[in-house]
């Protein structure tokens, strides 16, 4: 099988069905076989019928609890049998020709094990969605303006990428996990996201063990996405939200693991090339 679409799915019902209905609209692989896998965590009855009445040709994984990203897109995998692994938010929506042109690219470059496509607000603007590799420091100037912009300047505009051209393909240090596309080869080869992370940083870890193994992460404009993104982990109140904002939270907690699991750089260091 050539394609497997796996999207990780908690309480947005609407969502699904949008996101759902655009796959099948826009994904035209008339001469390749291809599957859609829903895993619904902290499932909903109206979530169940919309998939089990409206799209009955998708395989439905539901559970009782919230999974996590990491653990959600994990079992998506097992149960895959594609070639490619095309890993969605349910708050996306497809573009014509965003697969096929996607599948195109990355089946003939055998180093590449993450493919992300170009990600766009619904007004048409482009969202930042490729960054360099976090830094301790780059945790505390996102989440503090005043002091980003008194001490950071230099290493947010690093963290973003600020001279990139994100109408051109890049090879960013990592991606956002709302939609990739990766090669089952190399993932056999390296093994699945790391479910230590519940939710953040699990992309991060990933890009890293990829690139650490001589694999490429490739950002590829000529595919474009929709995507309702919010930044759900960044607090209005700054450091403070960290004691009201659970999202805040899990981010937070998930950063001091990403560095405490990389804290020996002299032993994981990253091949570029």
């Amino acid at each position: 099988m050539k394609l497997s679409i796996i999207i990780v799915h908690y309480k947005t019902p609407e969502l699904l069905r949008q996101c759902l209905a655009s796959i099948y609209e826009k994904v035209l692989l008339t001469d390749q076989k291809w599957e859609v896998i829903v895993v619904d965590s902290a499932s909903e009855r109206v979530s169940r019928d919309i998939v089990r009445h409206e799209f009955p040709q998708v395989k439905l994984l539901d559970f009782k609890k919230n999974l996590g990203f990491a653990k959600g897109v994990n079992t998506g995998m097992k149960e895959a049998k594609g070639e490619f692994i095309l890993i969605l938010n349910a708050d996306t929506v497809m573009t014509e020709e965003s697969v096929e042109k996607m599948i195109e690219y990355i089946e003939p470059r055998t180093d590449i094990a993450i493919l992300a496509p170009q990600l766009l607000n619904f007004n048409g603007s482009i969202q930042q969605t490729f960054f360099s590799f976090y830094k301790p420091q780059t945790i505390l100037y996102r989440r503090s303006g005043f002091a980003a912009r008194m001490f950071g300047k230099k290493e947010m505009e690093h963290f973003l990428m600020a001279d990139a051209n994100p109408k051109e393909i890049q090879t960013p240090d990592w991606v956002i996990g709302g939609a990739m596309m990766v090669r089952r080869s190399a993932v056999d080869d390296i093994g699945m996201m790391d479910e230590r992370f519940f939710m953040y940083f699990e992309d991060v870890d990933w890009a890293r063990r990829f690139w650490h193994n001589g694999y490429k992460v490739v950002y590829f404009p000529e595919a474009k996405i929709y995507h309702s993104y919010q930044q759900e982990s960044r607090s209005r109140l700054g450091l403070l939200g960290i004691l009201f904002n659970k999202k805040t939270q899990w981010h937070l907690q998930s950063a001091v693991k990403f560095f405490y699991k990389y804290r020996d750089l002299r032993k994981i260091k990253v091949k570029r090339h």
